[in-house]
């Protein structure tokens, strides 16, 4: 079962994930073989994080809860809130697979939430940009609740339009980059 997990930091505790770097990449480390993308967000000075998107692989909702709410910086009060749902990746890779590589122009994280008729689940052929897409999903899997993207874009506005505005009752876009030890 794949699983989106958004970590968004609390405002001031930057000093404390950067306490709690190395306990932070050893616990990921762990789940190497499972990740399907990572990487920081960041606010729009495009240095100040904002915080961590892990999309992973796990045997079940336990475990995935598991995983968010276990993470040294959740457990050291680093993040004000997580975002923790299933999740089904339409690319059927990695973001280590993305053909557009690590680097190079900028990159998004797209959230939007929603509620009522799945909407989205058509992956675009004229959208090569996209690193990570899929449906945001309820614990059991059944109701569609939204659409979350890692792409690369020009800019936000282009970033934001990869979803169907109508459908939604908020779109996030946040700066990301792929993540990882550095």
């Amino acid at each position: 079962m794949e699983f989106f997990c958004y970590h968004r930091d609390r405002v001031g505790s930057l000093p404390l994930r950067r306490e709690l770097g190395e306990a932070h990449w050893a616990y990921m480390d762990q789940y190497g073989a499972e990740l399907i993308a990572r990487g920081p967000t960041f606010a729009a000075d495009g240095e100040t994080p904002t915080g961590s998107v892990h999309i992973v692989d796990l045997p079940d909702s336990a475990a995935a809860r598991s995983f968010a709410f276990d993470e040294p910086n959740y457990q050291a009060g680093a993040y004000r809130d997580v975002l923790l749902r299933r999740w089904r990746n339409m690319l059927g890779r990695t973001m280590w697979e993305f053909p557009g590589g690590r680097t190079g122009g900028n990159r998004y994280l797209v959230i939007g939430l929603g509620s009522g008729p799945e909407a989205d689940l058509q992956v675009r052929a004229d959208l090569e940009d996209l690193i990570a897409y899929g449906p945001l999903l309820s614990d059991d899997g059944d109701a569609w609740l939204g659409t979350a993207v890692l792409m690369r874009g020009p800019d936000a506005e282009t970033a934001r339009a990869v979803l169907s505005q109508e459908r939604y009752a908020d779109i996030e876009v946040h700066s990301w980059e792929f993540g990882g030890r550095r």
